[in-house]
């Protein structure tokens, strides 16, 4: 795969339809934050096992005149959602009804985004190849259909539609299988039609507040009235030669400045050598201490997220905590997720960054029969707990992995990137962040390039530093004296993340890549 360029526009995308889908919204006279919605559309009907509307969805717009804003459409909990609804219960369950306790946002931050006057293209236009696909079909995919087979067996028992599209034959779609998904089809219409509030205050919020209700969710009619998106600041951090923004808490974007920001302060002299790795690694470390005690529900905290990034001279502190020859141990326990990251620019100078998702595969595994919908389980983080880190409260915003990146470049280059991953969020925008940034190594080859993850994956317990084939061998058992559990995984992995940066030159023009872990495409004109 090698790095693409463009003249006008760019975007990219884990799903090549979808990139394709955002870069036609930039062709026929679109914004890069219209191009977003028609690719996070598409991705709802092309990608379902990773994202859709019933998910949360979080952005970092960067405009022409320079300013950086933030948006989140991140729903709280139901308002019946308490300690006594899951009376009897150690944890909020990962699947069903019970785990489906949160308001979907995703749709909530499209309406906030398009709000903008610069976007003029009407929504039917943003959703029409989405509803395409919807109607006429998509073929299933290898990764597609390998998580459709893994994990038929807990998803096909949930009530709801599940089975009715994802096995209309009585087994998991295999790759290459027509995917049709006609309830879904009508509900974008019906978003096209009578506009993205009527999915909490409309035709539509009526008829997903019914199917909730039916399947046993506490998510009720009147939560989704009283759901809207927030436009909180992005956090920002400046490092040697750029400066960096991510979203603010409920997600986990302090972390990922908090690791480039003190990866800085170390010495390494090239890309992916021990001092490189390790370095990250235990940034990483260091990034996540402070995350899994203060980040969450902005409202339940005090901590002064962007004050710490300010601080030189405490970020110089934790930087010297870093061994840079020895592993300091770790036990910590890590986050699950699943999400599609997505970006775009524009000729205007417009460069956006997105993140989607409804946490795990297939979210709470609820398909709302009259809408077609995936309902997500984000709440299912949410400690049972009176008090303290990410404890269920009614209306409470969960814990997020989700955080989409940027980077403004003193050279005038402006850079959107991101993955999925959950707990490998951080830590794959920090290696191919830095590779590109800080060791000029080309955007292609520094998603393509073989990666790492500190901590659990999906369905492993383990919290052992994981990393693909690839490496200089030398460097494996290096990383090993030093002290790191090291565990090989074999080739390129999608437990790596499926990664993607565009970036919009000083010039203005651009280039992008996406991640061969993947479905992906870049589309440019």
């Amino acid at each position: 795969m090698k790095t693409v360029t463009g003249s006008h526009g760019i975007v990219t995308a884990p799903h090549h339809l979808a990139a394709q889908a955002g870069c036609d919204v930039l062709k026929d006279g679109g914004t890069a934050v219209e191009a977003c919605v028609a690719v996070a559309a598409a991705l709802t009907v092309v990608y379902p096992h990773m994202t859709g509307i019933g998910g949360d969805g979080f952005w970092v717009i960067r405009e022409p005149d320079g300013c950086v804003h933030g948006i989140h459409g991140c729903g709280g909990a139901a308002a019946k959602a308490d300690l006594a609804l899951y009376d009897g219960l150690d944890v909020v369950p990962n699947r069903g009804p019970l785990a489906a306790n949160t308001v979907a946002g995703t749709i909530s931050a499209w309406q906030a985004a398009l709000e903008d006057e610069s976007c003029k293209l009407p929504l039917e236009r943003l959703l029409r190849d989405a509803i395409r696909y919807a109607e006429e079909g998509v073929a299933v995919t290898a990764g597609g259909a390998g998580i459709a087979a893994a994990k038929g067996d807990e998803l096909r028992v949930q009530p709801g539609a599940y089975s009715q599209i994802f096995e209309p034959e009585g087994r998991p779609l295999a790759e290459g299988d027509v995917l049709r998904q006609p309830q879904l089809a009508a509900t974008l219409r019906k978003l096209a039609a009578n506009g993205l509030d009527d999915f909490y205050r409309g035709e539509l919020a009526a008829l997903i507040g019914e199917d909730l209700a039916a399947l046993g969710s506490p998510v009720s009619h009147e939560d989704l009235t009283a759901h809207y998106p927030s436009r909180p600041a992005p956090l920002h951090v400046p490092i040697t030669g750029a400066r960096l923004y991510n979203s603010a808490p409920p997600t986990q974007g302090f972390a990922s400045l908090m690791i480039l920001a003190l990866f800085d302060r170390l010495q390494a002299e090239a890309a992916d050598g021990f001092d490189h790795v390790h370095g990250l690694v235990e940034a990483t470390k260091q990034a996540f201490l402070l995350r899994d005690v203060h980040v969450g529900d902005p409202a339940y905290t005090d901590y002064d997220f962007q004050f710490l990034l300010d601080d030189s001279q405490a970020l110089n502190s934790l930087a010297a905590k870093i061994d840079p020859a020895r592993a300091l141990p770790w036990p910590q326990p890590p986050q699950w997720g699943d999400t599609c990251w997505f970006g775009a620019a524009d000729g205007e100078g417009r460069v956006v960054s997105c993140i989607q998702s409804t946490y795990f595969e297939f979210g709470s595994g609820l398909v709302l029969p009259q809408t077609g919908i995936t309902w997500q389980n984000r709440g299912s983080s949410f400690r049972l707990a009176e008090s303290g880190w990410n404890a269920l409260k009614p209306g409470r915003k969960p814990f997020h992995t989700l955080n989409p990146a940027l980077a403004v470049f003193d050279d005038g280059r402006v850079m959107a990137y991101g993955t999925m991953g959950g707990e490998g969020q951080p830590q794959t925008q920090a290696a191919l962040f830095s590779r590109y940034a800080r060791f000029g190594v080309d955007l292609q080859e520094a998603i393509t390039a073989p990666r790492w993850l500190l901590g659990r994956t999906w369905g492993e317990q383990s919290t052992t530093l994981k990393l693909e084939d690839g490496f200089d061998e030398a460097l494996y058992t290096a990383l090993a004296e030093a002290g790191h559990d090291v565990e090989r995984v074999g080739p390129l992995t999608s437990t790596m993340g499926h990664a993607g940066a565009v970036v919009r030159l000083a010039d203005g023009s651009f280039e992008g890549a996406t991640d061969p872990r993947s479905d992906g495409g870049v589309a440019a004109w």
